[in-house]
């Protein structure tokens, strides 16, 4: 049976090229309206892996897909893809610059090219569509609610539409960062290069508890490549954290910070660990290398066993917990 992978449809949009870059070649491809629905897809045993969008280098987090992830069964990221983002302003054939007064497209496409289309259409509205793909599908039907629609080259030739404008945006080289999301199971073997996502819950009305949930990662020298505020939902004030970690959950500092937050945190939800789509390493400190845990474990174990506590130079490895697959 092919592997189902659902994901933020329909054909042509910036997610298709993402599930491209993993899919294997006699994969089944469901395509979704919303980035939740393709999540759903797979906790209820539809789809076998989903890939949505999770963050874009001009608007930070989609929100849609970290509330998603941190909220119902639990679902893991097991690999990271990223797309060049380069829009253009697709027409029905035979449609004038001067006839575009409303341009349809998805919320983040239009956070990246509002200054241009300010600019070159002045008064032009935004109409809200589910994804840039399906602004431009909906535009070839011809009834659509607008008269233009930010999307990819794909879709302009997909849906067939003329581009009047090409390389739209406000911040050329913008990228989108994806995720490929199944059930919890085997967990990618460490690389050296990875990243570990996790969601936090902060205590409520506790004085300094930002400071204290980000001593964990700081005293064993863990790094971090996002870290963004979400509302739980319990309410004003009640925020839950979305973090990147630099690193994988095998490694002896991370499994430290995050039993650090386990103890602190009135939640902490385990949202995969995988290799970095930029093969970039961990830079590790000095003192938090996994032989320098195995180390230190093996010290307190020679005091515990009767030793007098004086370094020898080679401590038998006590291992961490294993991980369970």
């Amino acid at each position: 049976m092919s592997l189902r992978i659902a994901f933020l449809g329909p054909f042509g949009t910036f997610t298709e090229q993402a599930v491209r870059q993993v899919a294997p070649v006699d994969a089944t491809l469901m395509p979704m309206t919303s980035a939740p629905q393709a999540l759903a897809a797979v906790r209820q045993g539809k789809a076998d892996r989903a890939v949505v969008p999770i963050e874009n280098s001009i608007e930070g987090g989609v929100n849609a897909t970290l509330d998603s992830l941190s909220r119902g069964e639990p679902l893991v990221i097991v690999a990271e893809m990223v797309v060049q983002v380069v829009f253009q302003l697709a027409v029905r054939p035979g449609t004038q610059p001067e006839d575009v007064r409303r341009i349809g497209t998805h919320p983040h496409a239009w956070a990246q090219c509002r200054g241009w289309v300010e600019a070159t259409f002045p008064g032009a509205v935004h109409v809200p569509a589910t994804s840039t793909a399906a602004g431009a599908e909906i535009l070839s039907g011809g009834d659509a609610p607008f008269d233009a629609a930010l999307c990819n080259e794909v879709s302009v030739q997909t849906y067939g539409l003329e581009a009047i404008y090409k390389d739209v945006a406000d911040n050329p080289g913008a990228v989108t960062r994806f995720v490929l999301v199944s059930k919890p199971g085997q967990i990618p073997a460490p690389t050296g290069a990875d990243k570990t996502t996790i969601q936090v819950a902060l205590p409520v009305n506790e004085s300094g508890a930002l400071l204290t949930l980000l001593e964990q990662f700081a005293v064993r020298g863990v790094d971090l490549s996002r870290i963004e505020s979400r509302p739980s939902g319990d309410g004003l004030g009640d925020y839950t954290f979305s973090i990147d970690i630099v690193g994988h959950i095998s490694e002896e500092r991370v499994q430290a910070a995050l039993v650090g937050l386990h103890r602190y945190s009135p939640e902490v939800r385990f949202m995969g660990s995988y290799p970095r789509v930029d093969g970039m390493k961990a830079h590790v400190l000095r003192g938090t290398s996994d032989e320098d845990f195995h180390a230190g474990r093996a010290w307190v174990a020679s005091i515990l066993q009767g030793g007098n506590g004086v370094d020898v130079p080679d401590y038998p490895v006590v291992p961490s917990w294993p991980l369970n697959g």
